[in-house]
């Protein structure tokens, strides 16, 4: 059963330049490997913005709930290029009162825009 839904849409350009404005952005927001592409090279603007997103759809699927930390929600990326999301501390905590059990996630980029979509499955 879908126990919730989110999307959320980041103009690329504007969180380069939140980034290059505060260089200590991306470490508060993401984790070593969600800032590293799989051979080591840092992410492009478009890929973590994309991931920006999926954190805060994960937030809106959850209902919004205070007190979400932003590396307890992961995207990682499998030997096939998908991504998905890990989930720990304070999300994890927010999704099992929920009864969260699963979630599926889809990133894109194009045309200066970068979003995802995620939904929140579980038995209810």
């Amino acid at each position: 059963m879908i126990i919730g839904t989110g999307i959320d849409v980041v103009l690329v350009q504007r969180f380069a330049a939140a980034l290059k404005r505060t260089p200590l952005l991306a470490e508060r927001l993401f984790t070593e490997a969600e800032r590293l592409t799989v051979s080591g090279n840092p992410r492009s603007s478009e890929s973590l913005a994309a991931r920006f997103a999926a954190k805060e759809a994960v937030a809106k699927a959850l209902g919004v709930p205070g007190g979400l930390q932003w590396h307890d929600c992961e995207v990682v990326t499998d030997s096939d290029g998908r991504p998905w999301l890990t989930t720990t501390g304070t999300v994890s905590a927010a999704a099992a009162a929920l009864g969260i059990t699963r979630w599926h996630l889809s990133l894109s980029h194009d045309g200066g825009i970068a979003s995802a979509t995620v939904i929140a499955e579980g038995e209810g």
